[in-house]
């Protein structure tokens, strides 16, 4: 032997024994990885104890672990040459385990995961298989056939088909030893045949499930064959005609989902359903002979059998219309036999009427045949939500025969009410549902209003009232069905359906829905332009909703009549006093006046929107009220405009809003009134020019107008304190006109009422008090030196010189003496304008019965002082006052008074010389006065003479000859005037001095 082969046969068993050595070694890696880590059967096994069922899907990436490790061991199992009895004994214990452990979960929970059943039956098989001796024996290979069976039937149920091939791939391989064990035992050729046709069935149902038919039908063909050679087959081929009757049914299931779906484009799973169906049959016909557990379960479901055969028949393309008449013949004469039975009510029946009918689709038979066929289903059935269900349905295939599903929906619905189970009434508001569904789609309205009626009249007859949640439900469909038509300007086939939801049957919502569907059909008789029959249809609606006084209005203003407008205005007003009001009502009514030109309803709106708006309050509705008042002042102005107009009966709504606006701008801060300078200019600046246009065309306005001149004058001073910028001077001129054009309107209105009023009437005090107001804020704006030109303070000073006469002329009436007095002075006071204030202060008092003598004294006196201190004397009056003044001094007859007449005289005298030469007729001393005075100044000097007051005496005959030089005639009269004070001189006084001239003082 060379060295080589030496070395060789000296290597050669010790590379062997390492490499079995290095086997083993991983072996035993494998087998301490499975059983000792505690990631892996020592996690696992404690987690299947426990109740909590969520924590068990999370089991499978380790049961799938265990799978992997257990292959593993098997495919380097058979090459170790070590005894590992003990290992295989603890991983078939562990395989055992776990398997029961899968049997425990699928058959002791209902509702256990398939997915963690085939997990643990997939680890159990690898450990089982890992723990097999090398030479097993019978008993041993069928065990293991029928795990490998089970393990890749659950795999291939779950859709783990890899997995699954892989089981199965070994069991084919324990399947071929079993076939090629020499077994002669008779007992043991059905155990092997059952173990077979479990793997073929398996192998089937694995096939089918990855779609592929052929080796699913082969795998059929193999399972049939091995089970029919033993005599006691059923026992084995009951579960596979079971399998294929679940294969075929779910081929159907396929088809009704997606009845397009083909293998390839050459067969459909009609075809499929057929032919698995058909080789279930055949299974069950070869076990029908044999009275055993498991035939008589097929026997009692044979009907349901032929029922799903019968359908995929039907479903089938390659039907054949000779078959359908064979089928309805048949159906007929078994439904014929039925309906006579006890059990008339039985599923089983019930769904041959249902083949029938669907027989009767697929011929297209004629209306009263599957009227016949729905009608049979109808009155053999129970009356609830399941059936009635299946009985829509079908009726939604058959829309195109419409005069076929109404009569169904009709039959069904008295059918309902003719039963005398109270269940069966939960169905007729479907029923009802769906017959209004349908109704709605006839091109025939007025068919389908006969139809509703009918089905409406059917309800009514049996007494029925719906509840709230099925009325609102057919409501919700009439009012859509109605909005449909409403939409496609159909108005008149809208209001019909709107008025289908008035019926009695609806009386559950009877308040809010029956004023809707009225409101509704109104609306649309609106848009038909019949409003007698909108009008009729609105009397009929419940009283005080908002939503029926806005239909109201809108009708009231398509008619467009003077009294329909009055209805429109009442509308506006009891739709805002509604409970259920909302301010969108008022925008809507707001556009539609506007649209119509309807001034005098656009202004009520827009009256009742302010009013909700001030209600609501706050800082940014006082803005938006503010604009509301501004658009119903220039509203109202607009229709004070207009011809034949009654302009005053707007002047209340008129100041009104001017008040409201003020009052807002009053209750905002300073802060706040910036911002709105705008709108206080637009308000006074509106008020103002009102008041001027009020003042030439309103009669008999005075109050009106005074009222407006004050609002003005407020809202400029609020403009003027509230302004960010310096304001124009020409607005304080404005103030004190608006102020005194107020007070001067109230004096008028009250001089034209004087002759109703009493003396004392309450009206006088306000009207002083604002006339002393008024002079203070004119005094403020003149001393305050806002005026700059000079027309513009003569104007103003004017003013207070009225003012004074309107206070005069109040007390007068007011019998105010003190007062009077007061402003007497204070006319005395002022300036030199005067001059006409003390005229007609002095005409007032003249005039008056019942001043006092005092006053009237005291007033003229003053009133001459102050003319003669200015130099503005009208030489005519200043006469009249003057004989006043001296025939009060002279009534009182005391030295002082005549002293102080005799004073006037003199004043009168110099003013006589002033002016003599004066050609102007108001500077010419009245010769009346002229007579008055000589005749006063002489019988008071004869006066005082007689009492020998012989200077005082003196000084008056002095007085009266120096006024003789201004009377016709003068000089004869003065000169016996000197005689005659001689005369009674020396005739009184004796001793006195005989001089007879007399001197002017």
């Amino acid at each position: 032997m060379s060295a080589r082969k030496k070395k060789t046969a000296v290597v050669q068993p010790l590379f062997e024994r390492i490499q079995g050595e290095t086997k083993t070694y991983a072996i035993r890696q494998c087998f301490k990885h499975l059983c000792r880590r505690p990631d892996h059967l020592v996690l696992i096994k404690p987690k299947l104890t426990e109740s909590k069922r969520s924590a068990w899907p999370q089991l499978i990436p380790d049961l799938d672990k265990v799978a992997a490790l257990g292959e593993a061991i098997s495919k380097q199992r058979p090459k170790t040459n070590k005894d590992w009895k003990d290992e295989a004994d603890a991983l078939d214990r562990e395989g055992v385990h776990l398997w029961n452990a899968a049997s425990t979960i699928k058959g002791g929970q209902a509702n256990a995961s398939p997915d963690v059943v085939a997990a643990l039956r997939f680890a159990a098989f690898r450990l089982i298989e890992a723990g097999l001796e090398q030479d097993q024996s019978f008993e041993g290979l069928v065990h293991v056939l029928q795990l490998a069976s089970k393990a890749g039937a659950s795999l291939s149920e779950v859709g783990r088909h890899d997995a699954a091939a892989s089981i199965l791939a070994c069991a084919a391989k324990y399947e071929e030893q079993l076939r090629t064990l020499d077994d002669a035992e008779p007992s043991h050729q059905q155990t092997r045949a059952q173990a077979v046709v479990l793997y073929y069935s398996s192998r089937m149902e694995a096939a089918w499930r990855e779609g592929n038919h052929g080796v699913a039908d082969f795998m059929l063909q193999k399972a049939i064959g091995e089970g029919c050679a033993p005599a006691r087959r059923a026992y084995f081929l009951t579960p596979l005609a079971a399998k294929l009757l679940e294969i075929g049914k779910s081929f159907l299931k396929t088809l009704r989902e997606n009845p397009q779906v083909s293998d390839g484009g050459q067969r459909q799973p009609g075809e499929y359903a057929v032919k698995w169906m058909q080789k279930a049959f055949s299974i069950i016909e070869l076990s029908l002979g044999k009275r055993i557990i498991g035939v008589q379960y097929l026997e009692s479901y044979a009907s349901s059998f032929t029922c799903s055969t019968a359908r995929a028949y039907y479903l089938a393309p390659a039907h054949d219309a000779d078959n359908l008449d064979r089928a309805e013949a048949a159906l007929n004469e078994l439904i014929d036999s039925i309906d006579s039975a006890a059990d008339r009510e039985n599923l089983e029946h019930q769904q041959l009427r249902w083949m029938r009918l669907a027989v009767l689709k697929r011929q297209k038979a004629a209306e009263p045949q599957l009227l016949d066929a729905f009608k049979s289903i109808i009155d053999h059935m129970n009356h609830n939500d399941s059936n009635v269900t299946d009985i829509l349905q079908e009726l939604r295939t058959l829309a195109q025969h419409h005069t076929l599903v109404t009569a169904v929906h009709q039959h069904a619905l008295r059918t309902v009410m003719d039963s005398e189970a109270k269940s069966s009434l939960t169905c007729v508001d479907r029923l009802l549902l769906s017959l209004l569904f349908h109704c709605s789609k006839d091109e025939n309205h007025g068919r389908a209003m006969r139809d509703v009626e009918a089905a409406l009249a059917c309800v009514n007859d049996a007494e029925i009232v719906l509840p709230k949640v099925p009325a609102t439900a057919c409501l919700t469909l009439l009012w859509q069905f109605g909005d449909r038509h409403y939409i496609a300007k159909r108005w008149a086939e809208a209001a019909d359906w709107f008025l289908c939801g008035t019926h009695t049957i609806f009386s559950s919502m009877a308040r809010p829905s029956h004023a809707k569907c009225l409101r509704k059909a109104a609306l649309c008789h609106i848009q038909q332009r019949e409003y007698s029959k909108a009008s009729a249809i609105l009397r009929r609606c419940p009283g005080g909703d908002a939503a029926t006084c806005y239909v109201s209005l809108l009708a009231a203003v398509h008619q467009g009549a003077r009294r329909f407008l009055c209805l429109a205005v009442r509308s506006v007003r009891a739709m805002v006093e509604a409970p259920e009001f909302d301010r969108k009502m008022l925008l809507l009514a707001t556009q539609l006046a506007n649209e119509s030109d309807m001034k005098s309803l656009l202004l009520s709106v827009l009256e009742a929107l302010l009013d909700t708006v001030q209600q609501q309050g706050g800082q940014n509705l006082h803005m938006e009220a503010l604009v509301l008042i501004r658009c119903i002042i220039r509203l109202t102005v607009r229709l004070m405009a207009e011809p034949g107009a009654r302009s005053y009966d707007f002047v209340p709504t008129l100041t009104g809003h001017f008040m409201t606006g003020k009052t807002l701008i009053e209750s905002l801060s300073n802060a706040e009134r910036g911002a709105i300078t705008k709108d206080i200019s637009w308000l006074w600046r509106t008020a103002y020019n009102c008041a001027v246009r009020g003042c030439a065309d309103w009669e008999d306005g005075e109050e009106a107008v005074s009222n407006l001149f004050d609002i003005a004058r407020e809202l400029l001073e609020l403009y003027c304190t509230s302004s960010l910028t310096d304001v124009d001077t020409n607005l304080h001129l404005y103030v004190a006109n608006a102020s005194f054009a107020a007070v001067a309107g109230r004096v008028f209105a009250l001089r034209r009422q004087r002759a109703a009023a009493d003396d004392r009437d309450t009206r006088l005090d306000p009207i002083v008090k604002d006339i002393r107001a008024c002079k203070d804020r004119i005094r403020r704006i003149l001393d305050a030196k806002y005026l700059t030109t000079d027309e513009d303070v003569a104007r103003a000073r004017t003013f207070v010189h009225i003012l004074r006469v309107f206070e005069a002329e109040l007390c007068c009436l007011m019998k105010d003496w003190t007062s009077l007095l007061d402003a007497i002075q204070d006319a005395v006071r002022s300036d030199a304008l005067a001059t006409n204030t003390f005229e007609a202060l002095a005409d007032m008092l003249w005039i008056e019965k019942d001043c006092p003598v005092e006053v009237l004294f005291a007033a003229l006196e003053a009133i001459l002082h102050a003319s003669l201190d200015r130099s503005s004397l009208s030489v005519q009056k200043f006469s009249r006052w003057l004989r006043a003044i001296c025939t009060i001094l002279l009534s009182r007859n005391s030295v002082s008074d005549r002293a102080k007449a005799l004073g006037y005289v003199e004043q009168a005298v110099a003013v006589l010389d002033q002016y003599a030469d004066d050609q102007d007729s108001e500077n010419v001393y009245p010769m009346d006065e002229r007579q008055w005075l000589l005749g006063t100044s002489y019988n008071t000097g004869i006066e005082c003479l007689h009492v020998s007051l012989v200077d005082e005496a003196r000084r008056w005959f002095e007085s009266s000859t120096i006024i003789c030089r201004y009377v016709p005639d003068g000089p004869a009269r003065a000169e016996k005037i000197s005689g005659t004070y001689t005369e009674l001189l020396s005739k009184f006084q004796p001793d006195a001095d005989k001089s007879t001239d007399l001197e002017p003082s």
